[in-house]
């Protein structure tokens, strides 16, 4: 089995033709990233996509930990909130990022900023047959 990730950083990407950057791109790794030993393609992908990728030096694990977030927002919040700090202190950035959708529905309710999967970034930058 292989993550999405991993397949379309050394598969996909390499066959796409990109036709524009963003400037910036902030990343939030994700716990399943880290354990599965993916997130060099995370890192991959938003490099690709990306001409600035930001890894907030505060990030850790949001703590939405799949549906614990939906019935726990403060669990999230106290998580979240030295990297939503520091997010707020890079100033804007073209998009936000991760890998899993839980952590994306954390972090854009930690940071006000809208959190997408990588792969739907790297879709609308991509040059389309």
């Amino acid at each position: 089995m292989v993550d999405a990730l991993d397949f379309v950083a050394d598969t996909v990407l390499p066959e796409v033709t990109l036709t524009a950057r963003l400037d910036r791109v902030v990343v939030h790794p994700t716990c399943s990233t880290t354990a599965l030993g993916s997130t060099d393609a995370l890192l991959r992908l938003a490099a690709a996509v990306g001409r600035e990728v930001v890894v907030p030096t505060s990030w850790g694990c949001c703590a939405f930990a799949g549906d614990r977030g939906l019935l726990h927002p403060e669990l999230t919040a106290s998580a979240t909130r030295p990297e939503a700090a520091e997010v707020a202190a890079l100033g804007p950035a073209e998009a936000y990022v991760s890998g899993n959708r839980t952590c994306e529905i954390g972090m854009t309710r930690a940071t006000g900023h809208e959190y997408r999967h990588i792969l739907e970034v790297l879709a609308e930058v991509a040059d389309q047959p």
